[in-house]
C-alpha cells in the first residue's frame, strides 16, 4: 500500500487544477443578414443605360420606319437604297475604312517594329507619346495637316515664296487621298499600341537562335516576329477599321469636295435636307456595319488576348 502512494500522487499532480472547460454550445448561432439577389445591384446600370443609349437608338429605329406620311413602313428604306447617294456613300465608306486600316497596319507595323527592337535615344519617350497620342481628337491631326499641306498651308506658302509662282502644288487635302492620308496618320497609333504589348511578350531568345544561325533581319521579321504579332495586327486593325467607318470629324476638317460618306451623309439628310427618317435609315445601316465589325474585334481581341 505504501509503495502505490507516491505513484497516485505523481498522476493526480499531473493534472492541472481550475475549472474545466465547458462543452460546446449547442444552440442555434446568431442568424447571417439577408443579402440582396445579385440582379438587384445589376439593375441600376441596366435601367441607368436603357434611358441613355438604348432609348434613343429605339427612336431611331422608329422614325426609320416612320414616313412624313405617318404609319409604319418601310418605304424610306426602299427610298434610301434606291438612291444614288447612299450607294456612293456606302462604297466611299468602305474604300475609305479598307484603305486607312491597311495603311495603318503597313505603317504601324514598320514603326512598332523600330521602336521595340531598333535601340535609339528616346525610344521609351516614343512609346509613352503613343499612349498620350491615343487621347488627341482626330479633328486635331487634321488641323494640324491643314497647317502644314493646306491650300494656305506652310508648304505652299514655302513653294510660293521660292518660286513667286501664284499658288503652292499642294491641294491633295480636299481630295479622298488626303482624307485617306489624314485617317493613316491618326489611327495608326491605334495598331501601334497592341503591337508593342506583343512585342514586349516575345521571347528575344528565338531572334538570337535564328540571328546565330545566319537569319537576316528581314527572315527573321517573316518568320519570327510577323507569326507572334499577327493576332494584335488583327485586333488592331479591326479596331481601326470600326473607327473608320464612323469617323466624321476628319472628313469635315479637310472640307474634301465629293467625298461623302456615310457619317456625313447623316449629317446632311437630317441638318441640310430635314429629312429625318433618310437619315435615321442611313444611321441604323451604319450602326449594323459597326456592330457586326465590332464583334469581329472582339473575338480577334480575345484570341490574340489583347
Amino acid at each position: 500500500m505504501s509503495s502505490a502512494s507516491p505513484i497516485r500522487v505523481r498522476e493526480s499532480a499531473a493534472v492541472p487544477a481550475g475549472p474545466r472547460p465547458s462543452p460546446p454550445a449547442t444552440g442555434p448561432g446568431p442568424r447571417q443578414p439577408r443579402r440582396a439577389p445579385a440582379f438587384l445591384w445589376a439593375l441600376p446600370p441596366v435601367v441607368a443605360l436603357a434611358l441613355v443609349f438604348l432609348y434613343p437608338l429605339f427612336l431611331v429605329v422608329r422614325q426609320s420606319v416612320s414616313p412624313d406620311g405617318g404609319g409604319l413602313s418601310f418605304a424610306p428604306y426602299a427610298e434610301v437604297f434606291g438612291s444614288a447617294s447612299f450607294r456612293s456613300a456606302l462604297v466611299t465608306t468602305v474604300w475609305l475604312s479598307a484603305g486607312s486600316a491597311a495603311g495603318c497596319l503597313v505603317l504601324g507595323f514598320v514603326l512598332a517594329l523600330v521602336i521595340a527592337f531598333v535601340p535609339f535615344p528616346g525610344g521609351g519617350l516614343v512609346a509613352r507619346f503613343i499612349d498620350v497620342f491615343l487621347s488627341f481628337p482626330s479633328f486635331l491631326i487634321t488641323l494640324a495637316l491643314l497647317f502644314v499641306y493646306g491650300n494656305a498651308g506652310m508648304a505652299n506658302g514655302v513653294w510660293t515664296d521660292l518660286s513667286g509662282a501664284a499658288e503652292g502644288p499642294f491641294h491633295f487635302l480636299g481630295t479622298p487621298w488626303g482624307v485617306l492620308l489624314a485617317e493613316i496618320t491618326y489611327f495608326t497609333p491605334f495598331v501601334m499600341r497592341p503591337l508593342l504589348a506583343a512585342f514586349s511578350q516575345l521571347d528575344t531568345a528565338q531572334i538570337e537562335v535564328a540571328s546565330s544561325l545566319g537569319a537576316g533581319p528581314l527572315r527573321i521579321v517573316r518568320r519570327v516576329i510577323l507569326p507572334e504579332a499577327l493576332p494584335a495586327l488583327a485586333a488592331g486593325g479591326s479596331l481601326v477599321l470600326v473607327m473608320c467607318l464612323n469617323e466624321f470629324g476628319i472628313v469635315l476638317f479637310t472640307g474634301a469636295k465629293g467625298v461623302t460618306t456615310l457619317p456625313m451623309l447623316e449629317y446632311s439628310e437630317a441638318i441640310l435636307e430635314s429629312d429625318y427618317p433618310a437619315a435615321c435609315v442611313v444611321a441604323v445601316v451604319n450602326i449594323a456595319i459597326s456592330v457586326g465589325l465590332y464583334g469581329l474585334y472582339r473575338v480577334v481581341s480575345r484570341r490574340a488576348g489583347a
